[in-house]
């Protein structure tokens, strides 16, 4: 194969993709700047709306309670909470958000708590609100340090230690390093973000070169040059790699860096999750070689769809259901529970994320990553003959 045609090629491509400004801006700015300010931006927001409902008072129903006074009186006594009036109608106040939580306290309870009968507190939040999930967990909290105390005062007076309940102590250790423990969050959100942004640098640019040739008639002329069209495919998809490896190389910096500054912005290593980031240069190194088959695997079927469409519209309504052949692999590598084997590691798109996720934890499975580096490129060479063979129909390239 001459090397030479399709360097022309490539550097003319080249040329002209540069000269475009909205090249320009899906291959640098929106993974260099934008991606990184999403994730600053909605980390910090989500962080200071947390910090901001747990400053909040929230509004809680006390239910019963008419003949527990001590514990009325100690819940009251509160200044964490903010009682409204009794109401039979509390749960749909709960599910429009105009209370927190209730709770109910049983009848008789004071005195089933002295007499050591079986009683039960029920408490009613709104799962998945936060409001309401703060105000749930601060009334749990509080009887369950209620019945922590009357527990400790119960063993007082019989004269026995606290260990009669707690005989032994269950700790958890972390064995895994700083690094291996930020490779871990890094592995869920960063992989995606890299094959994302792998298609959105190669989206245009690929309709661009075919379809967007279609529209402005230079189709005709490129095809009447001294240069055969395998080597023109092979040009157009080395140039289209190119931008979308340059924009997952991008995301890959920018983002790494973006969720290093959510690590400063956790303010400390007590702050979860972000404050356990300690990304490995040489596995982000890793994630950008296995993304370059999955570059031009993206590339050439791009093209190929580019090919076969007749306009820059009809290439789009193509490449829209293409995209979600891509996503939800890419989501479902992030899931966790999802390891890699021997079958998934066949799976494109899906096989790429599963095998970053192990390397951004210093997890080096050298069979996994030959076997996924391989059977990616496999793939590449497949689209790209799909693509060869489609250039060389004039039925395909000239078809209305």
């Amino acid at each position: 194969m001459k090397l030479h045609p399709i360097a022309i090629v490539y550097f003319k491509e080249a040329r002209d993709l540069l000269r475009d400004r909205r090249i320009l801006i899906s291959m640098i700015v929106v993974p260099l700047l934008i991606m990184p300010l999403l994730i600053v931006t909605v980390g910090s927001l989500g962080t200071k709306m947390v910090g901001k409902a747990r400053q909040e008072i929230p509004k809680v129903m006390l239910l019963g309670g008419e003949d527990s006074p001590e514990t009325t009186k100690a819940l009251r006594g509160l200044k964490t909470f903010q009682f409204v009036p009794a109401s039979a109608d509390f749960t749909n106040l709960i599910s429009e958000k105009k209370i927190g939580a209730a709770v109910e306290i049983p009848a008789g309870f004071d005195a089933a708590l002295a007499s050591g009968q079986d009683t039960t507190v029920q408490i009613y939040g709104y799962e998945g609100e936060l409001r309401s999930s703060i105000a749930a967990g601060s009334l749990e909290q509080f009887f369950r340090q209620r019945r922590d105390a009357l527990i400790q005062r119960g063993l007082a007076e019989r004269h026995l230690p606290k260990t009669v309940l707690t005989p032994f102590a269950i700790k958890q250790t972390n064995v895994a390093s700083a690094r291996k423990v930020g490779g871990n969050i890094a592995g869920m959100i960063l992989p995606y973000m890299v094959v994302l942004m792998c298609l959105t640098g190669a989206l245009y640019p690929a309709i661009d070169l075919t379809a967007g040739e279609k529209e402005r008639g230079t189709m005709e002329t490129l095809l009447c040059s001294p240069v055969c069209r395998r080597h023109l495919v092979l040009g157009k998809v080395l140039i289209v790699t190119t931008v979308s490896l340059a924009t997952g190389f991008l995301a890959v910096t920018s983002n790494g860096a973006g969720l290093l500054v959510m690590k400063s912005l956790a303010g400390g290593a007590k702050a979860a999750p972000f404050a356990a980031l300690d990304l490995d240069p040489l596995a982000l190194a890793g994630v950008c070689l296995v993304m370059v088959p999955v570059a031009a695997f993206l590339s050439a079927v791009l093209i190929a769809a580019g090919l076969y469409a007749r306009s820059t519209k009809e290439a789009n309504s193509y490449l829209q259901p293409l995209m979600i052949l891509v996503i939800l692999p890419a989501i479902a590598g992030a899931m966790p529970g999802m390891e890699i084997n021997s079958r998934l590691a066949l799976i494109p798109i899906l096989n790429v994320n599963l095998l970053s996720r192990e390397l951004l934890t210093g997890l080096w499975h050298w069979h996994y990553i030959a076997l996924v580096f391989g059977s990616t490129c496999l793939y590449a060479c497949a689209a790209i003959g799909v693509a060869i063979g489609l250039y060389q129909r004039e039925e395909v390239l000239f078809r209305n």
